[in-house]
C-alpha cells in the first residue's frame, strides 16, 4: 500500500501534445489526444492549466502501443491503486487506464486511455449500446494531431463533474454544430442521467443566447440545471 500510495502521489511532467507527437511517431496505429488537451485542440487555444496528459488509444491496439515504449515503466490504474505490467503482458479487460513514465524517472508523462471498438465503430464503455463510427470519433488539429471529438469527450467528463468540467461544457457548447449538440445532450441524457443534473448551462447570457441561437432544445436548460429539474 505504502509503494502504491508513494505511486499515485509522484509530481507529472508537464508535457503537451507535441511530445506526444515524439513519443508515437513510429505508431502506426491511431491514437487521439484526449481530456482537457482535446477540448482546446478543438477550441484552438489553450484555455487552463493541465495537469497531465492524456492519450486515447483502441484497446485492441494496447499491446503494440506498449511494446514501442519499450523503455517506459506502464502501470494499469483503477480504483486508486497502480499495479506495473510485466514485460510482455496486456492489460487487464476491466482496465480503463494506463499510467506510463520513462524508465529511471520518478515523473509521469503519459496517461493512455483505452477505449472499446468493433470492426467499425467505437464503443462508449459505459453504455456499450451508444456506439459511433470509428472515422467520426476524432478531429484533426493544424499542427496534424488527431484529438478526441469535443461531444464525445464532454460526454467521458459528464460521469463525476469537476469545476473544470462544467467549464468545458460552457466553453464548448456555442461552437458544435447542431446536429452535434443534439446528439451530445441526447447522450447525455441516456448514458448519465443521475449526474446531468450537475451540468448548469446559461451562467451566461452569452452562452445562454448561442446555445438558443443554434436551435439546440429549447426545453434543454430545464432539463440540465442544477435543481435536479428534468
Amino acid at each position: 500500500m505504502r509503494a502504491t500510495s508513494e505511486l499515485t502521489s509522484a509530481p507529472w511532467r508537464i508535457a503537451g501534445p507535441a511530445d506526444t507527437q515524439a513519443w508515437l511517431a513510429d505508431l502506426d496505429l491511431p491514437w487521439w489526444i484526449a481530456g482537457g488537451w482535446a477540448i482546446d485542440l478543438f477550441l484552438g487555444s489553450a484555455t487552463r492549466p493541465h495537469k497531465d496528459l492524456d492519450v486515447g488509444i483502441f484497446r485492441r491496439d494496447a499491446p503494440a502501443v506498449i511494446a514501442l515504449l519499450r523503455d517506459w515503466e506502464i502501470f494499469e490504474a483503477k480504483d486508486g491503486t497502480l499495479r506495473r505490467l510485466r514485460e510482455g503482458e496486456s492489460p487487464s479487460g476491466d482496465v480503463n487506464s494506463l499510467w506510463c513514465r520513462q524508465r529511471h524517472s520518478t515523473e509521469w508523462s503519459l496517461e493512455l486511455l483505452l477505449d472499446d471498438r468493433t470492426d467499425e465503430h467505437w464503443v462508449f464503455r459505459r453504455r456499450p449500446e451508444i456506439t459511433r463510427p470509428v472515422a467520426e470519433i476524432f478531429r484533426r488539429g493544424v499542427d496534424g494531431v488527431s484529438y478526441l471529438a469535443p461531444e464525445i469527450q464532454l460526454l467521458y467528463k459528464a460521469k463525476a463533474l469537476r469545476p473544470q468540467d462544467q467549464d468545458d461544457f460552457e466553453r464548448v457548447l456555442p461552437y458544435l454544430e447542431l446536429e452535434t449538440a443534439k446528439w451530445r445532450i441526447h447522450l447525455l441524457d441516456r448514458a448519465h442521467a443521475e449526474s446531468i443534473c450537475g451540468l448548469t448551462i446559461g451562467k451566461s447570457s452569452r452562452t445562454r443566447q448561442s446555445v438558443v441561437g443554434r436551435g439546440t432544445y429549447g426545453k434543454f436548460d430545464a432539463r440540465v440545471t442544477g435543481d435536479g429539474a428534468r
